[in-house]
């Protein structure tokens, strides 16, 4: 397999917002402690960080902030993904100015290109040789999913390093890995499955959970990495009702929820985004308990 720029646990961080603006503080705060937990990757301004109710202005100032706060201990990947092709590129110039080392670009939403608009879309990104690229494939959010012969075709490029893949379809990630292990890195986008794909070749993982619990991403990683089967499966298992629960409604509203119980940051999501309901929060709160991270 193509070893990755990273591997182990990296984090979609989310971006602390005040009700007005960005809450830098906590972000400093968040940055920092998920490098003193042993996380070797940072994504900022990815799904998680809320890109869509940022301004442009915004996504690059936290890009600045996380490269110079990480100041070359991690990677720093900046989510530049969206559907106007141009725009990304665009993007990318913007990012690589911020601080970033790569750049995280999800598939195309509402206009959904096909296949053959999909190979265009990523060679156009990876020709413009701006920054690295990895690959994001999240149907469940856009609507769109990478068929393994397309991801095959486009980890062509020398320019495509890595795959995020958020498909739960573990059978299609595994051809996937088949297919293109050989030219690109592979990291599990979706909590639940975590284990499972790194048990079969993934590198590592880009995780939401981790924003909350760094350590326990990273000791499972670490464990996988070294081919400790039970301890990362246990792991996996003690995490699976938090998992859930943090996307009982879309992310990042229950991971913003849970940190905001921990003092972490505030619970502040934007507009088409509101809090957690209460039946969520109710679940959240439980589950929490159980696991004595909150009383």
């Amino acid at each position: 397999m193509k070893q990755g720029f990273f591997t182990g646990c990296g984090t979609a961080l989310v971006t602390p917002f005040t009700k007005t603006g960005i809450d830098w503080e906590n972000l400093d705060r968040l940055v920092e402690n998920q490098l003193a937990c042993g996380v070797r990757c940072l994504v900022a301004v990815g799904t998680t960080g809320e890109p869509a109710t940022m301004t442009r202005e915004e996504r690059m100032a936290v890009i600045r902030r996380v490269a110079d706060k990480a100041h070359g201990r991690v990677p720093v990947v900046a989510g530049t993904g969206g559907n106007n092709t141009r725009e990304v590129i665009e993007e990318a110039h913007l990012a690589r100015d911020s601080g970033a080392d790569a750049q995280l670009c999800v598939t195309p939403y509402y206009n959904k290109t096909t296949q053959a608009g999909l190979i265009a879309h990523y060679n156009a990104i990876a020709d413009s040789d701006i920054l690295p690229v990895v690959v994001y494939n999240v149907p469940a959010r856009t609507g769109l999913n990478i068929a393994p012969a397309t991801l095959q075709t486009i980890c062509r490029h020398e320019n495509v390093i890595a795959v995020k893949e958020a498909n739960p379809d573990v059978a299609q990630a595994l051809e996937k890995l088949r297919l293109c292990g050989e030219d690109a890195a592979f990291y599990c986008g979706s909590d639940e499955l975590n284990w499972p794909l790194m048990a079969c070749g993934f590198q590592g993982i880009i995780s939401v959970a981790s924003n909350l619990l760094p350590r326990a991403l990273a000791d499972l990683t670490k464990a996988a990495l070294q081919g400790d089967c039970p301890a990362a499966a246990r792991q996996q298992l003690a995490l699976q009702p938090l998992i859930s629960a943090l996307f009982c409604e879309t992310s990042p509203i229950p991971v913003k929820a849970a940190m905001a119980l921990l003092g972490q940051c505030e619970e502040t999501v934007r507009l088409p985004l509101v809090s957690i309901q209460p039946e969520g929060r109710a679940r959240l709160e439980r589950v929490m308990r159980e696991m004595q991270l909150i009383v």
